[in-house]
């Protein structure tokens, strides 16, 4: 809410402008609070608990908050990927004796029920915090000016202790005549309310595939262009070559080329690509979604005015505790570049409360952190990859189950999928990556042997499983290794 606060000069009175996104003006003064959020995505949390806890607090966010993940990002996305998993459904319901067919589908109303449901999560979040004691929100861009100091709508706001947590952005990459086409970053495409007959992807990353998948389960014809020799490239290889080659079933897939040129014609978009013998091909589609990665804010914040030091690809540097190279300044989320999952951020947000609000430093422990893919099967890991290990000449054995070939699997009549377990000689979990139906979920209790048990195979090969479940897979891969 709005209130009054302390400046630097006592005998000027508060100026009745410039907070919760009213216009911009002209502030020599320099406002002053105990909190400084700069991001209102997860840092809003840390924002919010420091209001309860009775300090005087401003959160800066120019757009809705709940930042990527609510309103362009995994939210989203994951809601109109139930879209696609339901017509898949339908479409394989002969598997099961059904007669069922996909008649059609209302892609418009898909997109607008989630901008709809996403919108007025993120407006009653504002209207609360407009409402909170001792809490300021300014709705505008916040650019560093000095130390713990930056400006609002030309109002210098400064911060005891500051929280930077302004996330990333889409990567452009610097692609010969990109710039003279309207290509989609994953932000559009997730708020196209026509859908296009066909789509080219730039990129082969989780992002890429999810995309590629809901588009190509609504109907659009998709083409996926990735210059490294698989899809999803960092996941564990006997995952990323499984993956591509279900990919290749659904989508044209061009893994090993490297995009060198795009043009346009106002009706379709075409790729150039390049082999690394040479080879070139061109692919096209009525729409170009980038989709290559993301970068962090921190060029558009000014950061180095604060005296905080970034790495040679421009994240924030952190140390054990979330601390920047300036003093008292912390930064998490995806702008820090720790881990660029909204649960990793979830967990710093944890932290940074207990040390930033409660004065209790806490150091980040990032052990058995997961990550997690949303196509059909979904992707789950955690832990080091068979790659990784063999990087490291670190010796490991390999525990392996098939999905479909476990009873809730056939009942399914599932078709891809396995677990793999990742183990040294002494029965240490090293890691663990699964491709299959409802990975997301399955590769949980992994989690929890990981973290919180002795982290053997064993805290997990031990447990009694309920049969036929799923995790029943889980639970004969780990026995493997007995």
């Amino acid at each position: 809410m709005d209130r009054e606060r302390r400046h630097h000069n006592p005998d000027e009175p508060t100026p009745p402008t410039g907070r919760n996104g009213s216009p911009p003006r002209e502030q020599t003064n320099t406002t002053e609070y105990e909190v400084l959020v700069i991001g209102g995505g997860t840092g809003n949390n840390v924002a919010a608990a420091a209001a309860d806890a009775g300090l005087e607090t401003a959160l800066v966010e120019k757009g809705p908050l709940g930042g990527t993940c609510l309103n362009r990002g995994c939210n989203p996305s994951k809601m109109v990927i139930q879209a696609a998993n339901a017509a898949n459904n339908v479409r394989t319901a002969g598997r099961f004796h059904l007669d069922a067919s996909l008649d059609g589908h209302d892609f418009a109303a898909v997109v607008d029920e989630m901008d709809g449901t996403l919108a007025e999560i993120a407006a009653d979040m504002e209207a609360r915090y407009r409402e909170k004691e001792g809490l300021t929100l300014y709705k505008n861009e916040a650019t560093f000016v000095g130390d713990r100091t930056v400006v609002v709508d030309g109002e210098r706001v400064r911060g005891e202790r500051v929280v930077v947590a302004a996330g990333s952005r889409p990567t452009v990459p610097p692609i010969d005549g990109l710039d003279t086409v309207a290509f989609l970053t994953s932000r559009e495409a997730l708020y196209l309310r026509e859908q296009p007959d066909s789509l080219v992807v730039l990129g082969g990353g989780y992002i890429a595939v999810e995309m590629g998948y809901f588009f190509e389960s609504m109907g659009t014809e998709v083409s996926i262009v990735e210059m490294r020799d698989s899809l999803v490239p960092r996941e564990d290889p006997a995952v990323a070559e499984t993956f591509t080659d279900i990919a290749r079933e659904r989508h044209e897939v061009y893994t090993g080329h490297r995009a060198t040129a795009v043009e346009g014609d106002g009706e379709t978009v075409t790729v150039h690509t390049e082999r690394e013998d040479g080879e070139e091909t061109t692919v096209s589609g009525e729409k170009l979604l980038v989709a290559v990665g993301r970068r962090p804010n921190t060029d558009t914040l000014g950061v180095e005015e604060a005296g905080i030091d970034t790495d040679d690809r421009g994240f924030v540097e952190t140390d054990e505790f979330l601390g920047t190279s300036a003093e008292n300044v912390w930064a998490l989320g995806d702008i820090a570049g720790n881990h660029m999952f909204k649960h990793s951020g979830d967990y710093e947000t944890d932290r940074l409360v207990q040390t930033v609000v409660e004065d209790d430093p806490a150091p980040v422990d990032y052990t058995a952190m997961p990550h997690t893919i949303f196509t059909e099967p979904q992707i789950a890991g955690v832990g080091a990859t068979e790659a990784d290990l063999e990087a490291e000449g670190r010796e490991y054995v390999v525990g392996r189950q098939s999905i479909p070939e476990t009873p809730m699997g056939r009942a399914k009549k599932l078709d891809h999928g396995f677990v793999k377990v990742l183990a040294g000689p002494d029965g240490e979990l090293l890691g663990c990556h699964i491709l299959g139906h409802e990975a997301s979920v399955l590769v949980h209790e992994v989690l929890v042997a990981m973290r919180s048990g002795d982290g053997t195979v064993e805290d997990v090969a031990g447990v009694i499983h309920a049969h036929p479940t799923l995790n029943k897979a889980v639970e004969y891969a780990f026995q493997e290794l007995r």
